[in-house]
């Protein structure tokens, strides 16, 4: 019970935090990550706010995980909810950095914010998030995971900066920095279940041969 208590308290501060993230990219102004210069963009042409297009995008994402034979966990369903919930949060609270300085500091503490968030909620075991779920299902299809992701990004980043999302240096640094981070940070943040003890040997039963390799 404790374990799986942690768990949920790392996935909700793992969604927080990724928010958190969104917010001081998008308030820098120096460039979304790909998924986010869609969202802008979205709202930007359409109306309602980034975090209701975050919440919207990820709803249609998730049904086409349907024909993909994905199972989504109850991280996933937090995700598509909580991730925009707190983008539009952070976005109402953080101050709007006017000088260069303060525009740069939004954008490093982001990047670091998002790579640290990205291993809290993969990391609890609760699910994937629908995007990286509709990244793995492909790939299960028999396509190379970096192709899949890459074609993914670069679609929607053309179509966010097509509607008027913010592409710059910020969008260049997210792409380079955050498979790194998450590579470093995944293995310290992931819990692993709990071993289940082995049931004592039956005496009466005989020990199995060892092994022969070829």
């Amino acid at each position: 019970m404790a374990l799986l208590a942690r768990r949920v308290v790392q996935l909700y501060a793992g969604l927080a935090l990724y928010g958190l993230g969104i917010a001081l990219q998008v308030s820098s102004g120096l460039g979304n990550d790909p998924w986010d210069v869609l969202h802008q963009g979205l709202s930007r042409r359409f109306g309602l706010s980034i975090g209701v297009w975050i919440v919207i995008t990820g709803a249609l994402v998730l049904l086409a995980w349907i024909p993909l034979r994905q199972r989504p966990g109850v991280g996933t369903l937090s995700n598509v909810v909580l991730v925009g919930v707190f983008t539009d949060l952070f976005l109402w609270l953080l101050p709007d950095p006017h000088a260069l300085a303060a525009r740069w500091t939004y954008l490093v503490a982001a990047v670091l914010v998002g790579g640290f968030a990205t291993g809290c909620y993969i990391g609890a075991g609760l699910g994937a998030g629908p995007r990286d779920g509709l990244t793995t299902g492909l790939a299960a299809r028999g396509h190379s995971i970096r192709v899949v992701r890459t074609a993914i990004e670069l679609s929607v980043l053309a179509a966010g900066w097509l509607l008027g999302g913010t592409v710059g240096v910020g969008t260049v640094l997210y792409a380079v920095t955050i498979g790194p981070l998450t590579h470093v940070l995944l293995p310290a943040l992931t819990i692993a279940p709990k071993p289940v003890p082995a049931s004592p040997a039956d005496p009466s039963t005989p020990a199995p041969e060892p092994a022969v390799t070829r």
